[in-house]
């Protein structure tokens, strides 16, 4: 017998819409509430359960004040909890996790989470100078979650500040410790992506369904111009979506209550939250994630299985970098299939709200391999907040687990920044990209650097023979001279 107060998943919903101009937009309030209803008739409900929690993930496309409660009023419903998440890829698995340990104590017994975007629609309007008039509410909601500081004021000063920054560091990094060159490498992440592209190609609710070839990917042109070396656009998240996905989460008693066949159930067996030291300037390497190493494990452990006994795997996938360090730091190999959705790039990348679509997809997929286990892995911030879950559609022995490992984590050695003055002389390239503008020209290169007593120190220059200089070859290992007042001279 199923314990009344164990946590199940009971429907799943996402929505994609392809507007061809704003008269016929959707606004986020539409695509959750959209959501929300196809989640309730993927439960076998005849109308949406009325909630205990509404829980929405946060979005950057409009600023609603309480979003939950304007979703509530489009369904139809009330709530007696109201709940708004905070900023980061890692909150829809945080949100569930916080959900399905509040179901098991008691505290909830129906919940619904959702979320979307409409951000091509906001840029679309603010392109076309059109005045949005979407609803607000001015209510509070209640905070799930905490936020995380992650940007130190010497970062701030140097303007480094941004995921298309700080990723393509990682990946050079990734690239020196493999020993690959700059071409291999080139190879390896659009061939990584490629094979993304082909898994968003079948599935229904990807924003992009177009199968591209690697040479493709890795190929500048018009429509693919560089970003930040080595990425060109189709390497990165494509935000330029309007989408959204729904979670009906509640106690296995709830579930019988509300009719919902146990074919449909699928059960989060076990969940974690880490970060890794939240300054990008603190971490040890820029190519290992201990963060996720400790908090994946943990989840795994809790939920008694080891990474080969999980058949299903969707690793977050802003950036090549970003799903290289998961997948290593989980001992995944990468010829495993890394993907349920097709990634961010091709299935879309709806700021915050990417993992909910990555669950919803868990667990349509789960219901038809009885037995079996999935792990969804979310990201937040530089690789720095991290939640994952493990699931599958048998009922877990000791009840939903979850684990904070953060104690651990906190005491692995950090470095230390020094200061431009500090750092004046001869230094090290540790890790570096280069940004282009919308010419495709080079504009501003930046290079994390470590001096010879291990401290790190942060370089930048705008100067063309520089960022010119540094799109060819490798300069991980490179000698180079900083200035003190953090200009990089090569």
């Amino acid at each position: 017998m199923i314990d009344d107060r164990l946590p199940v998943l009971v429907g799943v919903g996402q929505t994609v819409h392809h507007a061809a101009g704003i008269t016929d937009a959707w606004e986020p309030a539409d695509l959750m509430a959209e959501s929300v209803l196809r989640a309730s008739a993927d439960a076998g409900l005849g109308a949406v359960p009325a909630p205990d929690a509404l829980r929405v993930v946060s979005l950057f496309s409009w600023r609603y004040g309480n979003p939950a409660k304007v979703v509530a009023r489009r369904l139809g419903v009330e709530a007696r909890h109201y709940g708004y998440g905070t900023v980061g890829g890692n909150s829809p698995q945080s949100m569930l996790n916080a959900t399905a340990a509040a179901i098991q104590r008691s505290d909830l017994d129906v919940a619904i989470l959702t979320g979307a975007e409409a951000w091509r629609t906001r840029m679309r309007a603010k392109r076309d100078e059109v005045v949005l008039d979407w609803e607000k509410d001015d209510s509070e909601p209640e905070v799930i979650g905490e936020e995380l500081d992650m940007n130190m004021p010497a970062e701030i000063e140097r303007g480094i500040v941004m995921p298309v920054q700080v990723y393509p560091m990682f990946e050079t990094a990734i690239r020196a410790e493999a020993g690959h060159t700059v071409e291999q490498h080139r190879r390896h992440i659009s061939e990584l992506w490629a094979a993304m592209s082909r898994v968003a190609a079948g599935n229904e609710f990807a924003w992009s369904r177009e199968d591209f070839t690697a040479e493709q990917l890795a190929t500048p042109s018009d429509d693919n111009r560089m970003i930040g070396l080595p990425y060109p656009k189709r390497l990165n998240s494509n935000n330029d979506v309007d989408m959204g996905a729904a979670l009906i989460v509640c106690s296995a008693r709830a579930a019988r209550r509300l009719g919902v066949p146990t074919d449909r159930w699928v059960f989060l067996h076990a969940g974690s939250e880490s970060h890794e030291h939240p300054y990008v300037s603190h971490r040890w390497e820029f190519s290992r994630t201990p963060a996720i190493e400790i908090g994946g494990q943990r989840a795994l452990d809790l939920a008694g299985a080891g990474i080969d006994d999980i058949a299903l795997i969707d690793l977050y996938s802003c950036f090549p970098s970003a799903t290289q360090l998961g997948a290593r730091s989980l001992r995944i190999g990468l010829d495993r299939p890394l993907t349920l959705t097709g990634g961010m790039a091709f299935a879309g990348g709806p700021w915050n709200n990417y993992v909910m679509h990555a669950i919803a997809t868990m667990v349509s997929r789960l219901r038809e391999r009885l037995g079996e286990l999935g792990l969804v892995w979310g990201n937040g911030g530089y690789v720095t907040k991290h939640s994952f879950g493990v699931y599958g559609n048998e009922p877990p022995a000791g009840g939903f687990r979850l684990g904070l490992p953060q104690a651990e984590i906190d005491a692995l050695p950090r470095r230390a920044l020094a200061t431009p003055a500090e750092a004046a002389g001869a230094a090290t390239v540790e890790a570096y990209t280069v940004m282009f503008d919308r010419a495709q020209q080079p504009e501003l290169a930046i290079a994390s650097c470590l001096l010879a007593d291990g401290r790190r120190a942060w370089a930048t220059s705008t100067a063309a023979d520089v960022s010119a200089a540094m799109t060819d070859g490798e300069w991980v290992g490179a000698e180079v001279s900083l200035a003190s007042d953090a200009v990089l001279h090569v």
